[in-house]
């Protein structure tokens, strides 16, 4: 179907572990479709490899096996797992984002403009992009006073907002959200749903982990559940 866009089969990702010698198994036989406008939510016990799918689309990890079909803004389609760095590179500054629980900046970067940045990498002016930045900021309750300060200062639930409104704000055509409620209280989590819903509303398809069972029901428009992997694959990438 035209509004496919993206089409993982049979992803799996395994690591060896030099220290201990042995295959250490991540995920394995994951398919899954994540549709425009439409939310996939991934479940499964810890180890069952959720998180290792996500880092597998947005090419954190290259796949130990399996496809990852995406169909970019043009219509064309290619599978993420066998394309170069530089259009990885390409489709994360204008139609791949991930929203993950760490946030990675500038040490001494003011929180607006960190949140701004994805704008002004596509082009968008420095002032425009600040200000699309500051009303996210304050839909997501971060108090005005905290717009200057490096988020490396912040507790945990100000990162995360500082990430989810990095994340949002570039709006890309596939949004990956790793936990982006866990650190939030339930207000600020009412504010992310609210997001989350407008962005299904514009086109935006999701893949998403959520922290509570509760947040899946409101949101996801498919399921796939995951189970512990065994090893499966090709090709291995080494870890020390």
């Amino acid at each position: 179907m035209d509004d496919i866009i993206l089409c993982v089969e049979g992803y799996a990702k395994q690591f060896y572990l030099h220290s201990r010698q042995r295959l250490i198994p991540s995920a394995a036989q994951v398919d899954l479709t994540v549709r425009a406008g439409q939310l996939t939510a991934l479940i499964g016990p810890t180890g069952a490899g959720k998180s290792s799918v996500l880092k597998g689309i947005y090419r954190t990890y290259l796949p130990s096996a399996g496809r990852l079909i995406y169909t970019d803004a043009h219509g064309h389609k290619l599978d993420l797992a066998l394309a170069g760095e530089h259009r990885i590179l390409e489709l994360r500054q204008r139609e791949i984002g991930f929203v993950t629980q760490f946030l990675h900046c500038l040490p001494r970067q003011p929180a607006l403009d960190v949140v701004a940045e994805p704008l002004v990498i596509r082009g968008a002016t420095r002032e425009a992009a600040r200000k699309q930045a500051a009303d996210l900021l304050e839909r997501l309750a971060v108090p005005q006073r905290l717009w200057g300060v490096p988020p490396a200062t912040f507790s945990g639930g100000e990162k995360q907002r500082i990430n989810l409104a990095r994340g949002l704000i570039a709006r890309p055509r596939l949004l990956l959200l790793d936990e982006p409620t866990a650190s939030l209280d339930s207000a600020t989590t009412e504010h992310v749903i609210t997001l989350i819903e407008e962005m299904k509303q514009d086109g935006i398809g999701m893949i998403a982990i959520f922290h509570h069972p509760a947040l899946v029901e409101r949101l996801a428009d498919a399921v796939v559940a995951l189970s512990p992997p065994v090893i499966a694959g090709a090709l291995i990438e080494t870890i020390a």
